[in-house]
């Protein structure tokens, strides 16, 4: 593998960046920081109107990836579909592999976390730290289905949740 690798994303591509979500690739410019010049990637994240300028040649170093194949996505929903699996674990433990899994940017882990931690009405309350952990994997998750199918948020969200209600039903 040599290491000045392209890269195989282009503008106006959705990718997936692990600690943000999805984002489209507006530009790949280049910029002289510290002294060095770099080609970044300029990556618009819509929802959290923001920018953000990572290096080409660190993209897939950090994990950014290109948007799920439908494929994975189905697959995604239909993990929705299962029971949930909660460890017995301490919830600081617990909520820190939530963490880790909903920043991996890996679609599937984002849906384990969107399953174990969904309630329907008749299911105890989330405390505060489950609902915020539940809300950022269902965002995420959401963003990606949406993108991938080329619908609207709101329309991605109703899939979602449909699926979510089914499981219960």
């Amino acid at each position: 593998m040599t290491k000045s690798k392209k890269p195989e994303f282009r503008p106006n591509e959705f990718v997936v960046y692990p600690a943000h979500g999805v984002g489209k690739i507006l530009s790949i410019e280049e910029q002289e920081i510290a002294g060095f010049r770099l080609e970044l990637f300029v990556i618009h994240f819509e929802k959290d109107k923001m920018t953000l300028r990572v290096p080409t040649h660190k993209a897939t170093e950090i994990g950014m990836r290109p948007l799920s194949a439908p494929d994975v996505v189905s697959k995604a929903l239909d993990t929705l579909k299962g029971k949930a699996k909660v460890k017995r674990l301490m919830w600081s433990r617990r909520a820190q592999e939530y963490e880790q899994k909903i920043n991996s940017g890996d679609l599937m882990a984002i849906a384990e976390v969107v399953r174990d931690l969904h309630r329907t009405d008749d299911q105890r309350e989330q405390s505060y730290s489950e609902r915020q952990l539940y809300e950022a994997a269902l965002e995420r998750l959401t963003r990606e289905v949406a993108a991938v199918a080329g619908l609207e948020p709101p329309a991605a969200q109703k899939k979602v949740d449909d699926v979510l209600l089914s499981r219960a039903a």
